[in-house]
């Protein structure tokens, strides 16, 4: 659409935006002056959902009243309480509510899934991912990698970008997928890469690595709650993501985990096993012979973390109520409205968009290269009242995000950046 650099253009567009109203239902942080802050970092923190301190209330006042029993009697009994996510976690990711269950922290969940599904054999041996992963990531795939006796210099290969260029091209993945395919074992990108905001083509890379005999799976962590998923019909065989970023579940929050149905089934796939995921009808049997959940809840290990599943309820009605058709479109919306405004004044804006340009390959954050002084550039805009995110070298991350972003939002922090 055409976009302008005015004031009462960014006023008409939230005055057309069918999600304005979801802003009142989040706190946003507030600068010492009283006034709120201008957040761009719900790629990394999620604001807090007015919902969530209720919810907290109904669970420490049942906690307090009825001690143990609040497990079966309270007024959201905790023994199922993973249960009251699972419909509206699996919507979020495109999955059917039988391949997801909410537990654990991404990390371990991320570890707990190559228990299952990295195999390794004395042909098939080594894991595919972007060079520029998250540093947990690669921490996980170098660990997993020696786990099993494996030299990571070898059994991992991280694909980096074309000589001077910060993303990953599709066509340079899928090559790499059919060429080094018959050695690949598993196949693990994140959705989007937290650096550079670049989206992969996740459907592509699932159809390219199945090709091949290759496993896929996805690090969900910046995808999550973002992007239009549909893990399910591409057929993407394990993911993991956490809650905190654009998912507002707050700091630390409980994760997510995704495991396709045609695996579910299969009791002689590995898993590392606990109490949580045994079945739930003889669970209090105790048995010490393990009988899974036939759903991704087999994963599961200990009991649920009430307080924080609390914190993500209050977030995931707010998804459901939107739906993520909506905040998608809506996103590609103020995204393409922050492109527009950085592309005016090169000369006194002295940033290089990072993200690709295309909005099927971007998700909700844009990456600003900053050419000069970036880091001072990025200190005044923080004691101007934006908050934004920094990435070492030079490079600041901003998120405006549907939820709670507006388009003046967008607007006024490109004055501000200007000034």
């Amino acid at each position: 659409m055409e976009f302008n650099n005015t004031l009462d253009f960014a006023r008409e567009m939230d005055k057309k935006d069918p999600l304005r109203h979801f802003r009142d239902r989040f706190h946003l942080p507030v600068q010492p002056s009283g006034e709120p802050y201008l957040y761009f970092t719900g790629n990394s923190l999620g604001c807090q959902p007015k919902g969530v301190r209720e919810n907290l209330l109904t669970e420490l006042d049942d906690w307090a009243k009825l001690g143990v029993e609040g497990h079966f009697h309270a007024k959201y009994p905790w023994m199922p309480y993973h249960e009251f996510l699972t419909e509206a976690a699996a919507g979020v990711v495109g999955a059917k509510p039988s391949e997801v269950v909410v537990m654990g922290s991404l990390t371990a969940n991320l570890h707990l899934l190559f228990v299952s599904f990295y195999r390794p054999t004395s042909d098939r041996y080594k894991i595919l991912m972007e060079d520029d992963a998250f540093p947990s990531d690669h921490y996980a795939m170098d660990s997993q990698a020696r786990f099993h006796g494996y030299d990571p210099a070898d059994a991992v290969i991280k694909m980096k970008p074309r000589e001077g260029e910060y993303c990953l091209r599709t066509e340079d993945i899928l090559k790499v997928i059919e060429e080094e395919g018959s050695s690949i074992a598993t196949i693990m990108f994140g959705g989007v890469n937290y650096y550079t905001g670049q989206a992969f083509e996740m459907q592509r890379i699932v159809e390219a690595g199945h090709a091949q005999g290759c496993v896929v799976g996805f690090d969900l962590a910046h995808a999550a709650g973002n992007l239009k998923l549909n893990l399910h019909d591409w057929g993407v065989d394990f993911a993991a993501w956490c809650h905190y970023k654009y998912l507002n579940a707050g700091p630390g929050a409980v994760a997510g985990l995704y495991v396709h149905e045609r695996h579910i089934a299969d009791k002689s796939l590995p898993k590392f096993a606990g109490w949580w995921g045994h079945n739930k009808d003889r669970r209090f049997l105790m048995e010490s012979t393990f009988d899974p959940i036939p759903t991704a809840e087999s994963w599961q290990l200990s009991n649920a973390p009430i307080l924080s599943m609390a914190s993500l309820r209050a977030s995931l009605t707010l998804f459901e109520e939107a739906g993520m058709d909506a905040l998608r479109k809506k996103s590609e919306l103020l995204t393409g409205y922050l492109a527009y405004l950085l592309k005016l004044d090169p000369e006194r804006v002295p940033i290089q968009l990072i993200t690709p340009e295309d909005p099927a390959l971007r998700g909700g954050q844009l990456s600003l290269l900053t050419l000069r002084d970036g880091k001072a550039l990025f200190d005044k805009l923080m004691k101007a009242g934006v908050i934004t995110d920094w990435r070492e070298p030079n490079v600041i991350r901003m998120a405006p995000v549907p939820m709670y972003n507006s388009f003046e939002d967008v607007w006024r922090f490109y004055q501000i950046l200007r000034d």
